[in-house]
């Protein structure tokens, strides 16, 4: 499941890349500071996009901690969207992460030097060393940034978090993950955060082909 992602846009790139229909951003708490990231992490705060209330068509642009914590104390940063329905409700609802890639890991090939799907080399893991994974990154071509669909809520403290959420994996994960999350891209943004879409119509993978995979270790 996703635990690392990267985010390396501009507030001007981040209405940019909304796509040809236009939304009205509202930045409520002011222009978040986006510093280049290649690397946030659970418990890490970041930008988010959710419905502006009643303010009908607007984005609401805020800075929120990526999980809350589970009944049992561990953060809860992927949630499953299987079979389940997501409303916008004072205090929670859909959120869109900006997000240009994000990251996956999978046992490093068992022979040394043997050859990832891509064809470059792939160095072996270190001799007695049995954890070590490969780590890839996923991106989607042509687009400055993609949404990740998440939920925001309000814990029992008065503050927000927000998760992603997951469903089972399309032919572009399937080799690394047995889960992935779930990727939205700008025709689907709006309907995501209005709640006019079902959410089975949308939490499902981009068309095979869609992401660009890149072996980083």
């Amino acid at each position: 499941m996703c635990n690392e992602f990267a985010r390396r846009i501009t507030p001007e790139q981040l209405q940019a890349g909304w796509g040809a229909a236009e939304a009205r951003f509202l930045f409520s708490e002011g222009v978040p500071n986006m510093p280049a990231l290649d690397s946030i992490r659970i418990t890490d705060p970041a930008v988010i996009l959710r419905a502006a209330g009643s303010q009908a068509g607007a984005v609401e642009v805020v800075t929120r901690r990526w999980s809350w914590p589970a009944p049992n104390g561990k953060p809860v940063y992927n949630f499953r969207s299987d079979g389940r329905e997501f409303a916008n409700k004072p205090g929670s609802g859909r959120c869109l992460i900006p997000a240009d890639a994000f990251y996956e890991y999978s046992e490093i090939p068992a022979e040394p030097g043997a050859a990832d799907l891509f064809g470059d080399a792939a160095p072996g893991p270190a001799k007695g060393s049995k954890a070590a994974k490969a780590k890839w990154e996923f991106s989607i071509p042509g687009l400055s940034w993609f949404g990740i669909a998440g939920l925001w809520r309000t814990d029992a403290s008065g503050g927000e978090a927000w998760t992603m959420l997951t469903t089972e994996p399309g032919p572009d994960i399937a080799p690394y993950h047995d889960r992935q999350i779930v990727l939205l891209t700008p025709p689907d943004y709006a309907r995501w955060l209005s709640g006019t879409a079902p959410a089975a119509e949308l939490c499902k993978p981009l068309p095979p082909g869609t992401l660009k995979v890149k072996r980083l270790r």
